[in-house]
């Protein structure tokens, strides 16, 4: 009867941990592929501060990757590519500044 009072707040314990959210800890930063191909941008993927992006232009043309907000200024000339680390959260508009027409939107988690 004693081990039983004993064991029992120790299955008590371990069924409630289970039940509780993990750690929190921080994605690791990951690397992310954005190709500029027949005058537009390719999918942007959600990403966290710390990921980095590698734009690549595919294109026959020199495009920019360019922040509406002037926080980067990617230039890639025809079938350069280049990288830069994303370093602020939220909604990062940007464009060409050769084919403004040409534009999307970084979606920055923390």
């Amino acid at each position: 009867m004693a081990m039983r009072r004993l064991l029992f707040p120790a299955v008590a314990f371990a069924s409630l941990a289970a039940l509780l959210p993990g750690p929190l800890v921080a994605a690791a930063p990951r690397t992310h592929v954005v190709v500029i191909d027949k005058m537009k941008f390719g999918p942007v993927p959600q990403l966290h501060v710390g990921d980095t992006i590698v734009w690549v232009n595919r294109d026959i043309l020199k495009h920019t990757a360019t922040a509406r907000d002037g926080s980067f200024n990617i230039d890639l000339p025809a079938g350069a590519k280049a990288q830069m680390r994303v370093t602020k959260a939220g909604a990062i508009a940007f464009y060409c500044r050769y084919h403004p027409g040409m534009r999307g939107t970084l979606a920055v988690a923390k």
